[in-house]
């Protein structure tokens, strides 16, 4: 396996053991957390931009791409919980979105 999926699965594995919660509720919390992880992206280009006038230059673009890699990670786990054939599930929507992209296929429904 894939040195970081391998690290995503094993997250997941330990999320899953510290987990309390009914499976259903736990898969839509993981999903949720997707939403505070983008959350903290905005609040750091804010902070890196100064946009808040009482706060001021809060943040570094480097807190921006960490707050970046931490969407990443969170958004592989959240599949990995969805299907244990993430690297497969992933590996095939990109190549789609490739093949639309930079081949210049049209497809309206994605």
């Amino acid at each position: 396996m894939d040195p970081i999926w391998d690290t995503v699965d094993r997250l997941h594995g330990w999320l899953e053991a510290a987990s309390e919660l009914p499976p259903q509720q736990e898969v839509l919390l993981r999903m949720l957390k997707l939403t505070e992880e983008v959350g903290e992206v905005a609040q750091a280009i804010i902070g890196a931009t100064g946009q808040n006038p009482r706060k001021g230059t809060t943040h570094s673009w480097q807190d921006v791409e960490s707050e970046l890699c931490d969407v990443i990670i969170t958004a592989m786990v959240a599949l990995r919980t969805l299907t244990p054939d993430a690297p497969q599930v992933f590996a095939s929507h990109m190549g789609g979105v490739a093949e639309r992209s930079l081949n210049g296929t049209s497809n309206a429904t994605s």
